[in-house]
């Protein structure tokens, strides 16, 4: 199965719906590694022994323009604190229901987005009070200076800058080196250069975290 991840363009890694069932089986509960407010998580391990997570999207809370404007965001991100982009599945599913006494057809796409797999988790469990012991200060620096570095290829590695706008310890994942990597860019957006200042007066983000954002270029 290695032929699904190698020597592709971004754009024709697309997987096949029964394919990702059958490296979820079918999505089960027990392949679950993390919940959101846009969906479920898991974990699939390809026919090699590569692991990646799976993040199928709900059909409510995200539609497809949100969809795609995440797309688009993390397939032109390429930078080792990024979570790096493996690959995508959208189904354009259908069900039917009862409406005013008749069955109708709904259109309920079964949209995932699929990631490399991190082993040591995401920063706010490294951080949460529950665990044993903290990590020392060397391995702070690392993971201060390799999310630093992260926002910054976002902010200027390309014509058009982007703005994580839900950045929290949740949402930056860490490898087996204790190595950052920002991911979950549902409610990214981008923003010109040549905009000196841009202001965001939508509430987005996670409710503890979320403030009205003046988003300033020098």
């Amino acid at each position: 199965m290695a032929s699904n991840l190698q020597n592709k363009s971004p754009l024709t890694r697309e997987f096949r719906l029964e394919f990702l069932q059958s490296i979820t089986n079918n999505f089960s509960d027990d392949r679950i590694i993390g919940k959101g407010g846009f969906g479920v998580v898991y974990k699939g391990v390809l026919d090699n022994g590569e692991e990646i997570a799976l993040k199928k999207l709900n059909h409510t809370g995200l539609d497809d323009k949100e969809f795609t404007n995440e797309f688009n965001n993390i397939i032109r991100a390429h930078h080792q604190n990024i979570v790096q982009f493996v690959g995508y599945c959208y189904h354009p599913g259908t069900s039917w229901i009862m409406h005013d006494g008749q069955y109708i057809f709904a259109h309920e796409p079964i949209r995932i987005l699929c990631f490399e797999y991190l082993h040591g988790g995401n920063l706010e469990s490294l951080l949460s009070d529950e665990q044993p012991c903290r990590p020392d200060w060397q391995t702070c620096y690392k993971i201060i200076k390799g999310v630093s570095q992260g926002l910054n290829y976002l902010h200027n590695a390309h014509e058009e800058s982007i703005y994580h706008l839900d950045l929290k310890p949740a949402n930056v994942l860490l490898d087996n080196n204790m190595i950052p990597k920002i991911g979950d860019f549902g409610i990214s957006r981008i923003f010109s250069l040549t905009k000196t200042i841009t202001t965001a007066t939508r509430m987005m983000g996670t409710l503890i975290y979320q403030q009205t954002r003046n988003l300033t270029k020098i």
